[in-house]
């Protein structure tokens, strides 16, 4: 359908890992040859792609693993970084596969209380988890995927050994990776579900829970390692055409209601800071307004270890989602930056200019549902006309959106 984008919504009832997702991916119609040639165009030799159809609780599934020759037990995230840029791979996915890496090296620091340089990953820094992520994100970018949805993440239940060694299920890494997502536990003894690999991609590249409406067009299983009974250890992602914000919109509102308004969805692009200055904050909502941000909020945050900081979020169309994005990673001193979507209504509005004490002066009006009408003058306006003709800015406003409604 013209103007449709193409999304994905992810279930994990069973939790997600990246072996799972690829899974997913390959019943989808990801080409079969070209996941085998992944290790390759990663620039990773001697890995071989092993897959295979499963069943999990009676459902159909792909099941993918690596058969990796003996590797360094971890990596540094500088090598993943440099592994990840030296790939084949286009340089968006490219980006979005280092914030993933990015983002479990500094939940691993978090939790060590060390720097990210410092950080030794072990599980996560496996070749294993640089074809997971590389590949998941790749791969959506080769099936037209625009935009990936995600329901609540089953974390699991019990203990799990790990470098650090016996923890419990969420271990400390992976409840820092869901902060912000719907999660559920359990089911009791059912051990990890979710993968630190796993809940970092869900983390970086999900814009929200599933949208209420949307027309599926296929759905792809990925199988899980463990084979539970009565229970299907799986991960299923459908793809599907958006209904809006480029399609027509549907309300079930009166027309009276929907009278002089304008409802469309629209995406947050933010990320928090807690290394910034106020003057750089306020240059940086500048540069994203200029980039297109329609509304750009900084609000009052807490950071880890007790920090103060700052979350940046700008309101933007679809289309200029990227460009504030990129000017949000460019102007600020984040490392990692999120979207989801929202619906934004709009009042009708129209610009008209007046002259007030012989001076210009710009008004919005806008149309409230009701028919009525407001106006408000702008801010500079009425401090040019206030200073020239010696009058109070109140009397300026008054007067100028007094003669906006006539």
């Amino acid at each position: 359908m013209v103007g449709s984008t193409r999304i994905a919504m992810l279930d994990a009832p069973s939790g997600v890992a990246g072996d799972m997702l690829l899974g997913a991916l390959l019943d989808l119609g990801l080409d079969a040859e070209w996941l085998d040639g992944l290790p390759a165009a990663v620039g990773l030799e001697g890995v071989v792609v092993r897959r295979e159809r499963a069943k999990r609780g009676e459902i159909a599934c792909w099941k993918v693993d690596f058969e990796i020759p003996p590797q360094p037990h971890g990596r540094h995230l500088k090598h993943i970084v440099a592994i990840v840029n030296q790939s084949a791979a286009p340089d968006a996915v490219k980006t979005r596969a280092i914030e993933v890496f990015r983002l479990l090296t500094e939940c691993e620091a978090a939790m060590h209380g060390t720097t990210v340089e410092r950080v030794h990953l072990h599980e996560v820094g496996a070749v294993d988890a640089i074809l997971d992520v590389l590949g998941f994100v790749w791969g959506l970018e080769k099936l037209g995927v625009e935009r990936l949805y995600a329901g609540p993440l089953a974390l699991g239940d019990g203990f799990v050994e790990s470098a650090h060694g016996r923890m419990a299920v969420p271990p400390p890494a992976v409840i820092r990776l869901v902060e912000g997502l719907t999660v559920t536990s359990g089911p009791p003894d059912s051990g990890e579900l979710t993968t630190p690999t796993g809940a970092a991609l869900v983390r970086v590249l999900s814009a929200g829970p599933p949208p209420q409406a949307y027309r599926p067009l296929k759905t792809g299983f990925g199988a899980g390692t463990k084979d539970f009974a009565g229970r299907a250890n799986a991960v299923r992602i459908t793809i599907a055409e958006s209904v809006g914000p480029d399609d027509e919109f549907v309300d079930e509102r009166s027309a009276v209601e929907r009278s002089g308004a304008e409802t469309r969805a629209a995406t947050v692009v933010a990320c928090d800071v807690d290394d910034a200055t106020g003057e750089s904050l306020a240059a940086a909502a500048d540069e994203l307004r200029r980039a297109g941000a329609l509304d750009v909020t900084l609000l009052a945050n807490t950071m880890k270890k007790g920090r103060p900081g700052v979350r940046i979020e700008a309101v933007v169309r679809d289309h200029d989602a990227d460009a504030v994005e990129r000017a949000m990673l460019l102007h600020t001193p984040t490392i990692g930056v999120r979207r989801w979507t929202v619906v934004r209504t709009e009042l009708a509005r129209e610009e008209r200019t007046v002259t007030v004490s012989g001076q210009p002066v710009r008004v919005k009006v806008a149309t409230l549902p009701d028919g009525a009408r407001r106006a408000k003058a702008e801010s500079d306006d009425i401090g040019s006309a206030a200073r020239a003709s010696g009058r109070s800015r109140e009397s300026i406003a008054a007067e100028a959106a007094q003669k906006a409604l006539e």
